[in-house]
């Protein structure tokens, strides 16, 4: 099962897309573990540095790096905050570019649940009717498709 490709990507024979193409740039955004992680913990309510490596299990030095890019790269914000006698620090929340990440992080759960047997499961549900939630690709007419229903144009 193979996707179809028009246009330039019709024409290319081996020639490399190169670093414009959007899942090239999409990797080098977003496309770690450590940056996956992070966004999880976003998704389930983390917003603090510590709660962040607590969850995780990163190394401060890795979480304090992978922020940073997270925010340069617009998925996550810096709000600052500070606690009575502290410091004033900063919180991190997703934007709508994070936000929209979502289906990609939890598309990787679905496909660890039916794929990866050694990894505990989790399930996705629709909090206001209780049904199970699915990622899934789809057009805009609601047709569920394959890879080799897919054209794929540069």
């Amino acid at each position: 099962m193979t996707a179809h490709l028009a246009g330039r990507l019709a024409d290319r024979g081996s020639e490399p897309l190169g670093d414009r193409c959007p899942i090239n740039v999409a990797m080098q955004a977003v496309g770690t573990r450590s940056a996956v992680l992070l966004l999880r913990e976003a998704y389930y309510g983390a917003t603090r540095f510590d709660d962040f490596v607590d969850r995780t299990g990163l190394t401060e030095a890795t979480t304090a790096g992978r922020l940073k890019s997270l925010v340069e790269v617009g998925v996550l914000t810096k709000v600052p905050y500070q606690e009575p006698g502290q410091r004033r620090r900063f919180e991190y929340h997703l934007t709508a570019s994070g936000t929209d990440l979502m289906p990609v992080v939890f598309g990787l759960a679905q496909w660890s649940n039916r794929h990866q047997p050694a990894a505990q499961t989790i399930t996705l549900s629709h909090d206001d009717c209780g049904k199970p939630v699915e990622i899934v690709a789809e057009c805009t007419d609601g047709h569920h498709l394959a890879v080799d229903q897919l054209t794929v144009t540069a």
